[in-house]
């Protein structure tokens, strides 16, 4: 398939894993400063700079910004795929350009990207900041918006491995077209945002299996997409989420890949004007229905009762590489969690880290099934 085809010859090898900062991606602008233009938009709380890259000469003025929370980085992967894209010059994208201009932060926040957490290094959900615009990363993104009052905002995000749709199926992609109200009045802004997502949803399901989610439109004035779509501007929230046996998000990129070529009519696949917003309705949507692991039917001591017993990973940043650590999350007699690694222990016992009893607040090693004397994890 030729959309296939386009990812992997525009996978952006240079960004891979987890762990992805303002070091990284300074290379790979400095390539581009001859072909886009690179610019420095402000400064992080502690000092740090965040790039602006501009491109394109259109009427049709687009802010996009990744990793506002400075350890979701799977957006800011794909939006260097998506550069790596646009920067042949071919009819295509001659044509983009000529019709949009691009203003992009790949990482928001540089100081939580290099800690690899949520807040930045004052501790602030800069998603959080909409209202107060206290956090020096907040002005950066507000005074752009201010200047430009953009006819588009994507606001890019990764969402945590336990959502998921009906199916059940992992939601490795989910949008949302933020509220304007409290009423969650469908406005003229949010109703581009929600046909726009309808073209992007249909195009990536012709090429995948429907693992497309619908993010909760509860309205938080105080988040930067409902602000923004008060304000007039249509916005776009993208969440990556989980692919299966993919938890360096590789997969998951080409998702948002693929979401942003037709976006932005790069496949004829995508052109479609008979849109129609209440569409949107009927993407499924996110439900928190998934663990990392889980192990149905298994006898505990001390339980009348066949248990469901689930873990999750911790991302923990060790030596500039993110490991996964796994930790005992929940035990029920209900099994209607879903694991993206599952087990049936059919009334078996199990040891965690060579010990019987589960260790709440240690690292999951090891989990052996005593019954068929078998290694699970």
């Amino acid at each position: 398939m030729q959309i296939t085809s386009w990812y992997t010859d525009n996978f952006e090898d240079r960004l891979t894993g987890r762990y992805i900062t303002i070091k990284h991606i300074l290379p790979l602008l400095d390539s581009y400063r001859n072909i886009f233009n690179v610019s420095v938009a402000g400064f992080s709380e502690m000092g740090v700079e965040i790039p602006l890259v501009t491109l394109g000469k259109g009427a049709k003025k687009v802010l996009i910004w990744s990793q506002m929370h400075g350890n979701e980085s799977t957006t800011t992967k794909a939006l260097f795929d998506f550069f790596k894209y646009i920067s042949v010059n071919n009819q295509q994208t001659a044509q983009l350009l000529s019709q949009y201009s691009f203003y992009v932060l790949p990482i928001l926040n540089p100081d939580g990207a290099a800690l690899y957490t949520r807040e930045n290094a004052n501790n602030i959900d800069l998603n959080r900041d909409a209202e107060d615009v206290s956090q020096s990363e907040s002005r950066v993104l507000r005074s752009i918006f201010d200047s430009l009052q953009p006819h588009l905002c994507l606001n890019m995000h990764d969402q945590r491995s336990i959502f998921g749709i009906d199916g059940p199926k992992p939601a490795t992609l989910s949008f949302l077209a933020p509220s304007a109200d409290a009423l969650k009045t469908i406005t003229p802004a949010r109703e581009i945002a929600m046909e726009l997502i309808v073209k992007m949803k249909n195009y990536i399901q012709a090429y995948h299996h429907n693992q497309i989610g619908r993010f909760d439109d509860t309205f938080n004035q105080n988040c930067v997409g409902d602000s923004f779509t008060s304000s007039g501007s249509p916005t776009i929230l993208f969440e990556a989420g989980h692919y299966p046996n993919d938890y360096s998000r590789e997969q998951s990129r080409s998702f948002v890949f693929y979401a942003l070529i037709a976006l932005f009519d790069l496949d004829t696949a995508s052109q479609n004007n008979s849109l129609d917003y209440k569409e949107y309705f009927t993407i499924p949507e996110n439900q928190k229905i998934y663990k990392d692991v889980v192990l149905y039917n298994v006898r505990v001591d001390g339980e009348d009762n066949l248990q469901t017993i689930s873990f999750q990973y911790k991302e923990k940043l060790l030596h500039q590489k993110i490991e996964f650590e796994l930790y005992f999350d929940s035990m029920q007699e209900k099994n209607n969690v879903f694991g993206h690694q599952h087990f049936d222990l059919q009334g078996g016992r199990i040891l965690v880290n060579s010990h019987q009893n589960i260790l709440i607040d240690k690292k999951t090693a090891t989990i052996f099934d005593i019954t068929q004397n078998l290694m699970l994890i």
